[in-house]
Formats: structure tokens, sequence, C-alpha cells
């Protein structure tokens, strides 16, 4: 990657850093106000959980847009944390603190799906060909004999 792509990128997640800490200060969403009616307290605490996980998502993003400005620094932005190839500049405009390529987001997505996913029935082994993401190693499932 250039230099002035760099100086591109540094730019816009300078600018998304700031923004996100501007959003993080405003937490007035998340107080607890009481209420004689319990329809008002319904709705003020179904409120309060969507300002709560707006709130963590645009910390996540923070903490994100944080370290691509930290993999910058290092000289390791635009690289693949898991595979070492290089993230494809298209990605890279639309999620500028993107750790990983496409492949191993998709990989990754895919196994939290599953792991989040109830399983109607746990005694069924995976197909063989199904790969895993477990503490930074791939591996595959296989039957059990």
């Amino acid at each position: 990657m250039t230099e002035n792509e760099l100086n591109r990128f540094r730019t816009i997640l300078t600018a998304k850093v700031a923004e996100l800490e501007r959003f993080t200060r405003h937490r007035e969403g998340i107080t607890v106000e009481r209420s004689a009616d319990q329809l008002d307290e319904i709705q003020a605490a179904s409120q309060r959980a969507l300002a709560v996980c707006n709130l963590d998502r645009e910390f996540n993003q923070l903490r994100n847009a944080r370290a691509a400005l930290r993999r910058i620094e290092e000289g390791s932005f635009a690289v693949c944390q898991e595979c070492d190839q290089d993230i494809h500049p298209k990605r890279l405009a639309a999620v500028p603190w993107a750790r990983y390529c496409i492949r191993c987001q998709e990989i990754i997505d895919s196994n939290l799906e599953e792991i989040q996913a109830p399983s109607s029935d746990l005694s069924v082994a995976p197909p063989d060909d199904r790969r895993y993401y477990v503490q930074g190693t791939w591996g595959r499932a296989s039957r059990a004999a």
C-alpha cells in the first residue's frame, strides 16, 4: 500500500475515532428514571436497552478504529491477521478497520453463526469438510467413529 493510501486511511480513521468519541460521551439514554406508570417504566426500559446496544456497538467500532490506526503505525495495516494476505482495497474502503480478508471473515462469521444457533440434535457430528476457528487456529471437525 502506498504512503498516500495509508495517509488517506489514517485521515478517515482519525475522523471516525473523533466522531465515535463524541457519540460515546452522550450516555443520557441509559439513565434509569422511575415512573409511577408501569407502561412508562416498560417503555423506558426498552429504550434504555436499545441505547445500551447502540453504545456497545459504537464502543466496539471505536476500539476497532483505534486498533486500525495502531496497525498503520506498526506497518501491518491492510494485511489479514489470520492468513497474512493483503486485504482487498474495496473491503478497506467499505470497512477501514477490517482485520481480516473477506475469505477469513466469512469463515469466522459462519463459525459464530454455528456457535450461536441452537441445535436440535447435539448427538450428530458435523460433516468432515466443516471448518472451525478456535482461539486463533483453524481446524477441521471430524465425524466420531
